[in-house]
């Protein structure tokens, strides 16, 4: 799989990790769909949110 679909795996699957947060008071039904959908690219990726969040470098301080 190419660098750039790998990442965007990665960036659509905190997203919506991140929607499911924001989202499950207000509909728990499509939080659930949303986290759903953000696992499954997760477990293809062997991954966990946090590590992608590490592996994207998201909110990370800059190394300059």
């Amino acid at each position: 799989m190419p660098e750039s679909e790998h990442r965007d795996d990665l960036l659509i699957a905190v997203a919506l990790t991140e929607f499911s947060v924001q989202y499950k008071q207000a509909d728990p039904e499509l939080a659930e769909h949303a986290w759903q959908l953000a696992a499954t690219r997760l477990v293809d990726h062997d991954s966990r949110p946090c590590k992608a969040v590490e592996e994207l470098e998201i909110g990370a301080p800059s190394r300059e």
